[in-house]
């Protein structure tokens, strides 16, 4: 087993997750492969779904990862648990919205959930709405994993689609929002403009201190030199060139 830990995406949203674990692990080294030909994953059938995160987590197996995160909310839902079980000796960290925390943010408030289609209807979120769905508001996040692919994260765009779907709530008294995908983060600043007295809940950090902990666990943290970033896409040198885009904005 080499030194690497892959990270797997959609597309570039998990680049979001990958920035707050290089920050956490900075001797780590990271490979990051987006599926970004075939994003969003979102509306696609459950089976697809799986098919195409089978893929893409083979893709970072071929260089005998020593870990593996799933940084997309949808593929975790839909993949995790399969993955899991063909491998269980590997380390293996999946993503899921943030809506224990949100949850006990509520001071008399609801709670919005921002995430794909697939996440809201998957069996991985209807466990956590048992547990903790009490005045929630569960919003499709139509439209917005295309615009950060497409780099305009930061366009009129984007701003003009967060305000369409999350304006009809601004009457209402919003606690916390769920960022439930892992692009939303990069949507971030509309999303508090709209609610400026909302917490916000991304769950990178959570997911970070887990890899985190599963490296420890067993043995398998790197010391020594800083890490460093190999990113893959099936989008091609395009999409290479957003997430570097992406990760250089998070730096900054």
């Amino acid at each position: 087993m080499n030194d690497l830990i892959g990270f797997f995406d959609s597309g570039v949203g998990g680049i979001s997750v990958l920035h707050t674990a290089r920050r956490l692990l900075p001797n780590e080294h990271f490979l990051f492969y987006g599926d970004n030909k075939n994003a969003p994953y979102g509306p696609r059938p459950l089976e697809e779904i799986r098919r195409l995160s089978a893929a893409g987590i083979a893709k970072l197996l071929e260089r005998d990862v020593k870990a593996v995160v799933i940084a997309c909310n949808t593929a975790t839902s839909a993949y995790a648990e399969i993955i899991r079980a063909q491998r269980p000796e590997l380390p293996i960290v999946g993503m899921e919205p943030a809506l224990k925390p949100a949850h006990f943010a509520r001071h008399g408030g609801q709670v919005i959930v921002l995430a794909t289609d697939a996440t809201l209807r998957l069996s991985k979120f209807e466990r956590l709405m048992a547990q903790y769905g009490s005045d929630v508001i569960c919003v499709v996040g139509e439209g917005l994993v295309e615009l950060v692919e497409s780099g305009r994260s930061r366009s009129p765009e984007a701003r003009a689609q967060v305000e369409k779907l999350l304006k009809p709530y601004r009457d209402s008294q919003i606690d916390a929002i769920v960022l439930g995908c892992t692009h939303f983060p990069f949507l971030r600043e509309p999303v508090a403009r709209l609610f400026p007295r909302a917490q916000i809940f991304d769950g990178l950090d959570g997911t970070a201190q887990r890899l985190k902990s599963l490296l420890e666990e067993r043995g398998l943290r790197s010391g020594g030199a800083e890490g460093s970033v190999e990113y893959q896409s099936s989008g091609g040198d395009k999409s290479i060139r957003l997430m570097r885009a992406l990760m250089e904005e998070l730096d900054s």
